[in-house]
Parts: structure tokens; sequence; C-alpha cells
């Protein structure tokens, strides 16, 4: 749904149409999405269209990356320790 919306405004329904998804999990869905702040919605007569909110989708995007780079970097960490530790029993074994 974020990446449809990312494509512009879209109706409830017209989210829902490509999913294998009931209207009701949609508009679940769609819930969680505007209490984040992800998603924000305005009602028209019997429409409901939903856009993206992308100052909040950049946030969220830069509080992964700032993730990432500290997993990234313990990933690494642990590697250059295994990479050690094996090359250590080795010297031992021989």
């Amino acid at each position: 749904m974020v990446e449809r919306l990312g494509r512009g405004p879209a109706s409830v329904s017209e989210l829902a149409k490509p999913l294998a998804m009931s209207l009701p999990a949609v508009v679940q869905h769609l819930a969680v999405l505007e209490a984040s702040g992800l998603v924000k919605s305005e009602k028209v007569g019997r429409v409901r269209t939903c856009r993206i909110e992308p100052k909040v989708l950049n946030m969220a995007e830069q509080w992964i990356t700032e993730r990432k780079a500290t997993w990234e970097s313990r990933l690494d960490r642990l590697g250059d320790f295994l990479a050690e530790t094996e090359s250590a029993e080795k010297r031992t074994d021989t």
C-alpha cells in the first residue's frame, strides 16, 4: 500500500483491488498507517482517498538507515572475530 501511495493518492477501493485482501482488512491496514502518521486520508462523499505523508516516510527511512549502519558495523566486527577465531584454530591444529 505504501508503495502504491508513493505513486500518488488512491481511494481505498483502488488500494484494495490488486491485493488478495478483503476491503475490511485493507481498511484496518490503512488505519494502522494513519495512526503512525505515514498516511493521511480524506473522505469526500462516499470515497475515502489516501495519500502518503512524505515527511513522515523520510523520517522513518532515516531511522531505519541509522539502525542499518549500526547493525552492519556490528556484523562486520562479528565477521572479523569469527575469521580470526577460525584462523587461530587452524594454526593450533597444524
